[in-house]
């Protein structure tokens, strides 16, 4: 067994690992971008390198500097985790130059079967089946297209290099094939370095299921059954659990011979998934399956296997690399209860799912013995633009499959997230739809009833009031006298104290950005907050410490909790709905040049990956203008309205902060 190893990652997959490695003795370096310098992962190594600056290519994609961390600090093997160089073969390759054992698959395997389109041959001389597409080397935009047209409209445009939903774009009409087939180039060169695409038939209204494998330099490999990731928005995995409901014996034994005997036909190595579709959403045992690609590496959701067989999957990937043989047989494999995890990430569902970026101010999970949580931030954690969004996975295991779905549901009920917008909400609505507690799925449910899962993005006036309640006090407290704790003008005070009638005060106030009239009416302890006709008072268990994070406050999945980070902010959440509550801040700077309806602004801190339009010309309302990369997402801008482009105030690879107007469409003619 190794003494020392290297974990090529961040966020809660890099925590993952570091848990394993200490409870086997072995330690631990990470390495680290300066936008993760204060990261947990980096905390809970044993020590730490620094990579260089935020974005992937100068840090996490470095293949040359990861090196030069594990031989500087004596690491005998890298992990990569998943992501980033996960899938590299080149990367395997440079460990294994280097005298690094690579924790992973052998470079050949990972070239076999890492690249979807060889995979699928190799499936195919394996006799498994595929889905019917284009393969092949020719990657110009003309013969793709044909291709795509002999398939059959809809079709599926998928990177070759990588998985996550990255460079994958659905395409129904001919028409529409172009400006996608560019889309998922430039999305996939930029996740994975390498812009080739395959095409594939798309299967309607599938089950969308994985197998576990595990092989070892020995030619033993297993599989540990399957996993069930159907719930997808947008081709990324939302929600994924184990075993898979309504998977008939028949289906479960003809999907897991097929990947074990397609594992052992390139002699793998460690740990992957080989990924299937089953036709028309039931698993009955003449179900439809076909292979769609395997991923060599890891997944973001082993937790739910590792929950119903008892394994340790880092554990079963640390010893395969150090050469010893698979730690038990398949007869001795077996599966015990239900698990589901949910993907807590940093976006806002209201926005069309818009990544958060900012400062995670509270993070808290009410802990049960059925859950697991694994996460890389802390409170005080930073969300940067530069990586994916994802804060946290929730596991919850239970007896059955009912108990799971109830128990994780009421975990997220329970989650608190203060200082930006979340899915959470989304999560739990997504847990209780009748059809996901039936097993009744297929991949395109999500999208079907998206407007039901988000619902309106309504205030919920009890957060709002703690938020308030808070600031006042923050603003009592930053005005108190150090020494006597008193304060030192009366038209200071927060608490409203008049002689006679409770006092009354009307102001407006900031919510998520909006301006909103208020009245605020205090009595005892409390705060009533009136706005827009709707009245809630406060209770004495609404309100956190400030500045010095959760205090005594009672956790209520029914009670709001708020937090003043600072005399103009606070964050109010309830209900798991999540706001910003702030004061007016009237600066002339924030009426830039049109600031009326002509300005196309970034929605988020990121890159201009794209620019589609040219001083001068003409374009129509909601025409695509430019494209904003973050988070490894492409967020496609439109204009407003129709008009001329004025002024464009960014080229392509510049990096933009949110709000930062992009183009700017001519004023129009009030004549």
């Amino acid at each position: 067994m190794f003494d020392k190893i290297l974990i090529a990652n961040r966020g809660e997959i890099a925590c993952r690992i570091a848990e394993t490695a200490h409870r086997l003795g072995i330690a631990t370096v990470a390495v680290y971008s300066d936008a993760d310098r204060d990261a947990r992962h980096v905390a809970f190594a044993d020590e730490a390198v620094r990579l260089g600056t935020g974005p992937a290519t100068d840090s996490y994609l470095a293949i040359e500097k990861i090196i030069a961390a594990a031989i500087s600090t004596g690491a005998q093997a890298i992990h990569p985790g998943y992501g980033f160089l996960a899938e590299n073969p080149d990367f395997a390759a440079a460990c294994g130059d280097a005298g690094l054992v690579f924790i992973g698959p052998s470079p050949e395997a990972m070239r076999a079967l890492g690249g979807k389109a060889e995979a699928k041959r190799i499936a195919e001389k394996a006799g498994v089946p595929v889905v019917p597409g284009y393969q092949g080397e020719a990657q110009d935009a003309a013969t793709l297209a044909s291709e795509a047209r002999k398939i059959g409209y809809p079709v599926m445009i998928k990177a070759v290099a990588g998985g996550g939903g990255r460079g994958m774009r659905l395409v129904t009409e001919d028409g529409a094939f172009a400006d996608a087939l560019e889309s998922a180039a430039r999305e996939a060169a930029s996740a994975f370095g390498d812009p080739r695409v395959l095409i594939e038939k798309c299967i309607i209204a599938p089950r969308h299921i994985e197998v576990q494998v595990f092989g070892d330099s020995h030619g033993n490999a297993v599989h540990m059954f399957e996993r069930d990731c159907t719930l997808q928005r947008r081709n990324q995995k939302v929600i994924e659990e184990a075993p898979a409901p309504g998977m008939s014996p028949g289906l479960r034994a003809g999907m897991t011979a097929a990947a074990t005997a397609l594992a052992k036909s390139v002699g793998y190595e460690g740990a992957g998934t080989i990924e299937f579709l089953v036709e028309g959403g039931e698993l009955g045992e003449d179900a439809p399956w076909y292979f769609i690609e395997m991923n060599t590496r890891l997944q973001v959701e082993h937790p739910v296997t590792e929950q119903i067989t008892g394994l340790d999957l880092v554990e079963w990937q640390l010893r395969v690399a150090a050469g010893e043989p698979l730690p038990c047989t398949q007869d001795d494999i077996t599966m015990r209860g239900h698990a589901i995890e949910a993907r807590v990430c940093a976006e806002d569902p209201s926005r069309d799912f818009a990544p958060s970026i900012g400062k995670i101010y509270s993070f808290y999970v009410e802990e049960s013995e059925d859950l697991r949580v694994e996460t890389g931030v802390n409170d005080g954690s930073e969300i940067s633009p530069f990586y994916d969004s994802l804060i946290a996975k929730l596991i919850v295991t239970g007896e059955d499959r009912q108990s799971a779905l109830d128990g994780l549901a009421e975990a997220l009920s329970e989650t608190e997230i203060l200082g930006l917008r979340t899915n959470v909400g989304f999560l739990h609505a997504l847990l209780v739809d009748e059809d996901v507690a039936g097993g009744r799925v297929f991949t395109g449910l999500i999208a079907e009833k998206l407007d039901r899962l988000v619902g309106p993005a309504a205030i919920d006036l009890p957060a709002v009031a703690a938020g308030v309640k808070a600031l006042l006090a923050a603003d009592r407290r930053l005005v108190a006298d150090s020494t006597t704790g008193r304060v030192n003008d009366p038209w200071d005070a927060g608490d409203g104290f008049r002689l006679g009638a409770n006092a009354r005060l009307v102001r407006p106030v900031m919510i998520d950005g909006a301006q909103h009239d208020a009245e605020f009416i205090w009595h005892d302890d409390a705060l009533t907050v009136c706005i827009d006709g709707e009245t809630a008072t406060t209770s004495d268990a609404a309100d956190l410490d400030w500045p010095d994070g959760h205090g005594d406050a009672i956790h209520f999945s029914d009670e709001p909790v708020a937090r003043a980070v600072d005399r103009n902010t606070a964050f109010g959440l309830r209900l798991m709905r999540h706001h910003e509550i702030s004061w007016p801040r009237y600066d002339s700077r924030g009426e830039d040049d049109n600031g009326g309806t002509g300005a196309v602004r970034a929605p988020i801190n990121g890159r201009i990956a794209k620019i589609h339009v040219a001083e001068g010309q003409t374009v129509e309302e909601n025409q695509p203008v430019a494209v904003v990369e973050a988070m490894k997402m492409e967020h496609v801008l439109a204009a407003p309205r129709s008009g001329v482009v004025e002024r464009i105030a960014f080229s392509e690879g510049d990096q933009v902060g949110e709000g930062a107007v992009i183009v700017a469409l001519a004023e129009e003619d009030g004549g």
